[in-house]
């Protein structure tokens, strides 16, 4: 069974946001502006990526 991923890609910096914005964007693997990581689609990482939409662009291959 082959796992989905997700591509990633911070489009927005996390300065001047929430504390739990900037931790979840960390949690993601987001550090730098545009930066694009590769995650497993899981339903936490879903959670994550809801909790910042306003902050990232989801990929999808």
């Amino acid at each position: 069974m082959e796992e989905k991923e997700l591509k990633v890609r911070l489009k927005k910096s996390g300065i001047g946001r929430p504390r739990k914005h900037r931790e979840t964007l960390i949690g993601l693997g987001l550090t730098k502006l545009n930066k694009i990581v590769t995650l497993k689609d899981t339903p936490e990482i879903r959670g994550m990526i809801n909790k910042v939409p306003h902050l990232v662009e989801v990929i999808e291959p």
